[in-house]
């Protein structure tokens, strides 16, 4: 018989990437709504409060984590700087990308604007609210 063991997984010069072809295409299509979140939240800053207020409803629910309440909250407070707000939204990096997972923006976009996000991504990105109406 052989003795067949297999290598010790931590050892490896490389890591294996988990993520596929699937989960990165929703990943850009994911930051490509909150691109048009942002925008939106820019041209509208009443919608910024109302997130703060289910933010801290979900927090005070228990429905979410402190570490995940203080990031959406810390980027919320980022809205009087366009450029870092939307950077912020958009951050490609994997705690961004497992927060957007459970965005507690759901409701901003309706199906129209958001489609149109996803279009416009394929085609290039969001640059004004103008792209999205």
């Amino acid at each position: 018989m052989f003795n067949r063991t297999r290598p010790n997984r931590r050892n490896k010069p490389y890591s294996i990437k988990k993520a596929g072809i699937k989960d990165e295409n929703i990943d850009r299509q994911i930051i490509a709504i909150h691109r048009a979140i942002a925008v939106k939240l820019l041209a509208n800053p009443d919608l910024v409060e109302q997130i703060k207020n289910r933010l801290e409803q979900q927090r005070d629910d228990k429905k979410i984590g402190y570490g995940q309440f203080i990031n959406w909250y810390s980027i919320l407070e980022l809205v009087d700087q366009p450029e870092v707000f939307i950077n912020a939204m958009t951050e490609d990096s994997p705690q961004m990308r497992r927060l957007r997972r459970k965005t507690p923006f759901v409701g901003i976009l309706n199906e129209q604007e958001r489609e149109a996000a996803i279009n416009q991504d394929a085609a290039g990105t969001a640059g004004s609210v103008g792209v999205l109406f």
